[in-house]
């Protein structure tokens, strides 16, 4: 489809590995407040759901990765016991229900995982049944609800996070430029929705066919719709392994220049890293999680397990790190969705995170831009939700 980025894709790929179809639909078991008590007197029973058992190489590597993030958030508990099951899906729907039934005949009292989203859903009803709730490492929104909660970063979050600085630095006119695929119209929508309740305002959209032709044809459109609508700032849907490389090249050749329009993007520009060495992303904006946080998870995870994690392995961990603050408190309903759903949120490796009461989630973001081919913070994550920028 776009010949010209072969060397990015498989990396990039490799980084949106949860992301799935957005076609699925939520299922609507319990209520927002439901769930099984506890006794917090006892090692508190939790299953871990991954993808082992699929036959492909990357999904046994990011299982084991999730084992071992869950497990070194056990051992950072202070006086709190994690009866930790571990069950394998196959990276299935099927599968996934079966074992989300296992681990609550055999006990759990919540579910951790899985992670593609199909796997996710089929598990939630299952564990619905019997009142449990399921924490997914899934980032798509479309499988939130009911007793779902998902773990993984959403369009939303990113959208509110650079919409809302967009707004406050003066570039709050948007034009939002979208792929015509399914996971650009969620990005589209997700910018649209995330407006309403920033102070930005959305001036026009334009959508491109995915094709590198599409691309092409489409670049005069979106820059006179910017001059015309008044745009202060272009925000991209792109990833680095899609249209992004020629949007940010031909754009500014074609007169959108990046000095007096902000570029801003949904995704993350710095992955991969030769990403960061490309032109037309100098000065432009994006969205990720503290780096300080997140350099110090991947230090403690190499220096105990003697690599990297997978990039969305420190999931699990946050997983964990939220059932134990919860259970710590001592109270019997410590996994209701109430509980799961309180304001304040909780500290993960990659910062501040909560859980919403649609099952979607809020994650302290960090501002970044691309100063010399490096990555630059103009904007630091916030340290709680009572904070600008969350």
């Amino acid at each position: 489809m776009f010949a010209v980025f072969k060397p990015a894709r498989k990396v990039a790929l490799a980084a949106i590995a949860a992301v799935s179809s957005f076609a699925l639909i939520a299922c609507d078991p319990i209520g927002g407040g439901g769930g099984p008590t506890i006794n917090t007197s006892k090692p508190v029973p939790v299953a871990l759901l991954v993808p082992r058992g699929s036959g492909q190489p990357g999904d046994e590597v990011l299982a084991q990765s999730l084992e071992n993030a869950a497990r070194m958030a056990m051992a950072d508990l202070q006086g709190i016991q994690i009866d930790l099951k571990v069950y394998s899906t196959a990276g299935n729907a099927q599968t996934a229900a079966a074992a989300a039934t296992q681990a609550v005949d055999d006990g759990a009292r919540i579910i951790l995982g899985p992670l593609y989203a199909e796997a996710a859903n089929a598990a939630g009803v299952a564990a619905a049944k019997r009142n449990v709730n399921v924490l997914a490492f899934s980032n798509n929104t479309a499988i939130a609800g009911g007793n779902v909660f998902i773990l993984g970063a959403t369009y939303g979050n990113t959208a509110r996070r650079l919409s809302s600085y967009a707004a406050r630095q003066g570039n709050g006119n948007i034009l939002v430029v979208s792929g015509d695929d399914a996971s650009g119209q969620a990005g589209r929508a997700a910018i649209q929705s995330a407006a309403v309740t920033t102070g930005a305002t959305i001036v026009g959209s334009v959508s491109y066919e995915l094709s590198q032709q599409g691309v092409i044809n489409s670049i005069g459109t979106i820059r006179d719709s910017a001059a015309s609508n008044g745009a202060t700032s272009v925000f991209l849907t792109a990833t680095t392994a899609g249209a992004l490389p020629l949007l940010t090249q031909l754009l500014p050749e074609a007169g959108l220049d990046p000095a007096t329009t902000q570029y801003m993007g949904l995704t993350r520009w710095d992955i991969p890293a030769q990403t960061l060495a490309m032109p037309g992303v100098q000065g432009g904006w994006f969205a990720l999680p503290d780096p300080a946080k997140t350099q110090q998870f991947n230090s403690r995870y190499a220096a105990t397990y003697g690599g990297a994690p997978h990039q969305i392995g420190g999931l699990a961990y946050d997983g964990i790190a939220a059932i134990g603050a919860l259970v710590g408190a001592g109270k019997s309903d410590a996994l209701t969705g109430a509980a799961l759903t309180q304001s304040a949120g909780f500290q993960g490796v990659n910062g501040i995170f909560r859980l919403r009461p649609d099952g979607t989630n809020d994650r302290g973001l960090a501002v970044a831009t691309i100063q010399d081919k490096k990555v630059v913070v103009i904007d630091p994550a916030p340290s709680s939700f009572s904070g600008a920028g969350s």
